[in-house]
């Protein structure tokens, strides 16, 4: 029998999925740092003795990959490298029985929702005193802050109501204790995260108070960017608008998924809304806050689609002209009311479908960068590589959306603000000049 290793136990935290599951992967940290115990993110340099994996099982593609990612770490175990591999996340609660069956060499199996279970069995106390204490796996400038988890929406192809349960938002005092103890750290950029941002509050407080949350955020200190992501578009509360329009440090960016723009989809998907009820939403946005960016994401190849579905998408990119847009090809989920349909589209097709409408985006985003030529933007400065600086203005959020590109003889760090004239534009980023810094 092997014996147990006299060396300090070192844990390994990977992390796949979504900016939520990175936050439960940084708080999952703090609670180990806490308890004194050594903790790396992504480390490389297999000096640690136990791997953590948080999976992420949304659609298929990722599915692949953190079950790919589950059996790398078995293989380092079985070969001497690692003495134990656990694996927690949304993969991990949905098909933990299956999985364990398949893949018995995993140590113990955790759901999204038991992270007190996973720290006894690395050997420590879940701390209560500690809510909103992370280690950032992020750079030190920006940072996800996730304000409610799980979901009460029914679209019929998300799972994600199936791995992390109805919609709990965090009380506000709770949320505004992490921003400060966040800004405190350095951070400069929050970027809001739930899965419905805009049912905030309903459930605790029986009224939407997204927009009294952000009162409170933007009154914080040092912090100089806030950003949402994930507005859900039915009954979506226009008097958010009225606080970005207010509050300087309010990005003006809404990272809205409508997922698709042909009736017949909208309805086959439970979006609740329907192509003019849309129209008329992005309509009243862009009065509302007429310099706004929209960042959307669309599902093609959903049961039932057809070209011409695809067809009224693009026409419906074409006049709506966004900022931002990303594609997903539809995955067929268990235990989601789409599951009961035919998955009649076949993958090359989807595939094909996703590029035709990136295709008809990459044409609206380099002309809308092109009308950026010769204008001044706030950047915040994200790294330097290659001798040249990477940043991003307000209207991009990070690892998704467009980067600006300058050189600047003056040292400059991540998270400085520097202005910057924009000299060329291409299909999805920018170059330019430093003005000032």
């Amino acid at each position: 029998m092997k014996s147990k290793s006299l060396q300090k136990d070192k844990v390994n935290i990977i992390t796949l999925g979504c900016s939520k599951n990175m936050v439960d992967s940084e708080v999952l940290s703090g609670q180990l740092l806490a308890n004194d115990k050594a903790v790396v993110h992504e480390s490389a340099r297999l000096d640690h003795n136990i791997v953590v994996v948080n999976t992420c099982g949304f659609i298929d593609k990722a599915k692949e990959e953190s079950i790919n990612t589950i059996l790398e770490q078995v293989s380092l175990k079985q070969k001497g490298k690692l003495e134990k591999v656990y694996v927690t996340g949304c993969l991990s609660e949905r098909y933990r029985d299956d999985l364990a069956k398949e893949i018995p060499e995993v140590d113990a199996w955790f759901g999204t929702m038991e992270l007190p279970f996973l720290l006894k069995k690395l050997d420590a106390d879940y701390k209560k005193e500690l809510l909103g204490e992370r280690l950032l796996a992020t750079p030190q400038h920006y940072a996800y802050l996730k304000i409610s988890e799980g979901c009460n929406r029914t679209c019929s192809f998300c799972a994600i109501p199936l791995m992390r349960g109805g919609h709990v938002s965090k009380p506000i005092e709770q949320i505004i204790a992490e921003a400060k103890a966040l800004v405190q750290k350095g951070v400069k950029e929050i970027m809001l995260i739930a899965q419905e941002l805009t049912y905030y509050g309903l459930d605790i407080y029986k009224k939407r108070k997204l927009p009294e949350l952000l009162h409170q955020l933007a009154d914080i200190e040092g912090l100089r960017w806030i950003r949402m992501h994930y507005a859900y578009p039915h009954k979506f509360p226009l008097e958010i608008l009225d606080v970005v329009k207010e509050r300087e440090n309010i990005c003006n960016y809404l990272d809205m998924p409508l997922q698709h723009a042909s009736d017949r989809m909208l309805k086959a998907m439970n979006r609740q809304i329907t192509r003019k009820e849309t129209e008329n939403l992005l309509d009243a946005i862009r009065q509302k806050l007429p310099g706004i960016c929209i960042r959307t994401t669309l599902i093609t190849g959903f049961p039932g689609e057809t070209q011409a579905d695809v067809d009224e998408l693009i026409e419906f990119l074409q006049a709506q002209r966004f900022d931002r847009v990303g594609v997903f090809t539809y995955s067929h989920e268990e235990g989601t009311s789409g599951y009961q349909l035919t998955d009649d589209v076949p993958a090359e097709e989807k595939e094909r479908r996703a590029q035709e409408i990136m295709a008809a985006q990459q044409e609206i985003s380099i002309e809308l960068n092109q009308q950026k030529i010769g204008k001044e933007f706030l950047v915040m400065v994200d790294k330097k590589e290659a001798g040249r600086y990477i940043g991003r203005t307000e209207f991009d959020s990070v690892e998704v959306d467009h980067e600006v590109i300058f050189q600047s003889d003056k040292k400059l760090h991540p998270g400085d603000f520097v202005k910057v004239k924009i000299l060329k534009a291409y299909d999805y980023d920018l170059e330019g000049v430093l003005i000032e810094a």
